[in-house]
């Protein structure tokens, strides 16, 4: 069935309006300018609202009526002015405000997310027993060799990747942990089948970098991206270390907050 004109398009796409957005050739505009100027304007005024997909490059150019080659220039200028990001595998969408990510006492990623109305999850990515090495065996009060059990993970809010990274847990205290947190997608729910109910941060740690290649593949993130590093050491509430880990954060999607 045809769509009626100003009808809602497959797959949540903002519509077109009734009257053709088309371009002025010959104004002394570049045809890329006019089209970011006109997506610019639908942006500021709510038409097209944080978090709505544009649609396809075709249908874009097709709208515009323009080659597919003056509208990626449109879109990688709005790309860098930070108004809309494109996520591999799920289109390119209005940008969203940075995520507000309170960092305190108790910091949990669900809560934190949901309680942002964005939908949060945890994606595990691989884990290992390996022998601590000096650097996690000083963070979890072990004895070097000691072994560890190592957690790779991503974690997203309403499918857009947040952040990327690693932690390591006392093997002996958390065995299995990361068969449990596979199948939940959960740290906290995984933890808490251990019978680790609530654990406290102890430290945070904050640095910037480049992102590596990897992460940037992983985060969906444009080469040249900045993320934050983020150290964190969780302990248990009788005090016993009980997990450190590392995180790459796309810098532009999170706000951290820290809270004493």
């Amino acid at each position: 069935m045809s769509e009626t004109p100003g009808s809602l398009h497959a797959e949540g796409h903002i519509p077109v309006t009734d009257e053709p957005a088309g371009v002025e050739r010959g104004s002394g505009v570049t045809l890329w300018r006019q089209i970011a100027e006109r997506i610019e304007q639908e942006i500021a005024t709510g038409a097209r609202p944080p978090g709505a997909r544009l649609p396809v490059e075709t249908d874009l150019a097709a709208t515009f009526g323009v080659n597919r080659h003056t509208l990626r220039r449109a879109l990688s200028y709005l790309t860098e002015r930070g108004l809309i990001e494109a996520t591999a595998g799920r289109g390119t969408f209005v940008k969203e405000p940075p995520l507000r990510y309170p960092i305190g006492p108790r910091t949990r990623f669900s809560e934190i997310v949901a309680a942002g109305g964005r939908e949060p999850f945890g994606r595990f990515l691989g884990s290992r027993v390996e022998p601590a090495d000096a650097g996690v065996a000083r963070e979890l009060s072990l004895a070097v060799g000691t072994p560890v059990l190592r957690i790779e993970s991503s974690h997203e809010a309403d499918g857009v990747p947040m952040s990327v990274g690693t932690s390591w847990f006392p093997h002996a205290r958390c065995r299995d942990l990361d068969l449990v947190y596979a199948a939940t997608g959960s740290l906290t729910r995984a933890l808490a089948t251990l019978g680790i109910a609530d654990y406290r941060r102890r430290e945070t740690r904050l640095t910037a970098r480049p992102a590596t290649a990897q992460e940037s593949q992983t985060l969906s993130l444009p080469p040249g991206r900045a993320v934050m590093v983020l150290e964190r050491l969780d302990a248990e509430l009788n005090g016993a270390p009980l997990q450190f880990g590392r995180s790459a954060i796309a810098a532009d999607r999170v706000q951290l907050i820290l809270k004493p």
